[in-house]
């Protein structure tokens, strides 16, 4: 089965794509529903507008921002909702997106100015749920480095972690990505308990024996 045809059988992953792509175009040229929908400290504590921790998460920055987020998704998403179902593949995205948010909140609680957008928690949480079910699968990692998915996970998380201590003004939300990415290990390990251990098997299993 190739990636479309397991697109086409993955209904959640495939609104999702849909939901991010269409809404982030519409909001590309109109600075006021970007501004309705955006993460913003300064409103979400005055005004307690919590919604944003979500709706934030359909809106993009600019056009490379939605496609690289879209194309994350488009790979890892019919894969993972193969694996836990539609349902839970739903928990794993919007758990993953919201803990993002809220360790972007937890960071940037004292400036009232903080604003960012985005699906880069959610699809960080969806990467790293990925690579506890399928851990040795190789990727392109930036279409350059053949690594396993699990290799890039925890690079990716220590590098997230790294930058987001380090307060680096890149433009990253490098908090939301860390959040992300933890929550997708955590709530595979809460929901399929079988995962992490198929994959420490794996693990072992690759490991040179001794004569």
């Amino acid at each position: 089965m190739n990636e479309i045809e397991l697109l086409l059988r993955s209904p959640a992953t495939l609104a999702l794509l849909v939901a991010n792509i269409a809404i982030s175009i519409t909001a590309f040229n109109n600075d006021k529903f970007i501004d309705q929908l955006m993460f913003d400290v300064g409103r979400m504590r005055r005004a307690k507008q919590w919604y944003r921790m979500v709706t934030s998460g359909f809106i993009h920055g600019d056009p490379l921002h939605l496609f690289m987020n879209m194309l994350a998704l488009y790979f890892m998403g019919p894969y993972l909702e193969y694996f836990t179902t539609t349902s839970g593949f739903l928990i794993i995205y919007f758990g993953s997106l919201l803990a993002g948010s809220l360790w972007t909140w937890m960071e940037h609680f004292r400036d009232m100015s903080y604003r960012a957008l985005g699906a880069s928690g959610a699809i960080s949480g969806v990467t790293t749920a990925t690579a506890v079910f399928a851990p040795f699968v190789q990727i392109m990692a930036f279409f350059l480095l053949p690594m396993p998915l699990i290799v890039f996970a925890i690079c990716y998380i220590v590098w997230s972690a790294w930058a987001s201590r380090s307060n680096i003004r890149d433009g990253i939300g490098h908090g939301a990505h860390l959040g992300g990415a933890l929550a997708g290990i955590a709530i595979v390990c809460l929901f399929w308990p079988d995962a992490p251990r198929s994959a420490f098997d794996q693990f072992l299993q690759m490991l040179p024996t001794s004569i």
